[in-house]
């Protein structure tokens, strides 16, 4: 092995002494980050909506919401924030490029979307005065750890 450079240990030398050029390992050290599964061109560069509207959707659900919660609909305008959380993690789970929409992995992003989406429709439903949602089990347990 005289004269043989190893630069990282993916490049190493087989056993003839030749660095291999493939491999399916990763390199010890990255240079760029991978592009979300989304992130590829389904338009032309000028064509923003077209390759953007998924998450122009959901941006329009969500700033909808804000602005039934600002006009004091609270309940309303807070099941739309979550909604549209959840129609971003369908569209992420049905579409092949979504586009900005893509932040992580495709199974990442869906279940964001989906435990947070939940969580704000939830907590919405249950929020007080006059809750739609009662859920009795967590009555008790507040009762239970208050009072103890």
């Amino acid at each position: 092995m005289d004269g043989i450079e190893v630069r990282d240990p993916v490049s190493a030398p087989d056993a003839d002494g030749v660095p291999r050029r493939t491999t399916r390992r990763f390199p010890l050290f990255t240079r760029d980050t991978a592009r979300p599964e989304g992130g590829g061109r389904a338009a032309p560069g000028d064509a923003l909506a077209a390759r953007q509207w998924p998450i122009i959707v959901v941006l329009g659900i969500v700033a909808l919401g804000l602005l039934v919660t600002a006009l004091d609909v609270f309940r309303i305008g807070t099941i739309l924030i979550g909604v549209g959380l959840l129609v971003g993690a369908v569209l992420r789970w049905l579409l092949p490029g979504v586009g900005m929409l893509a932040v992580r992995s495709r199974f990442t992003d869906i279940v964001t979307y989906t435990v947070l989406g939940t969580a704000i429709v939830l907590l919405s439903l249950m929020a007080q005065p006059e809750p739609w949602l009662q859920i009795p089990f967590l009555k008790d347990t507040l009762h239970f750890t208050v009072s103890s």
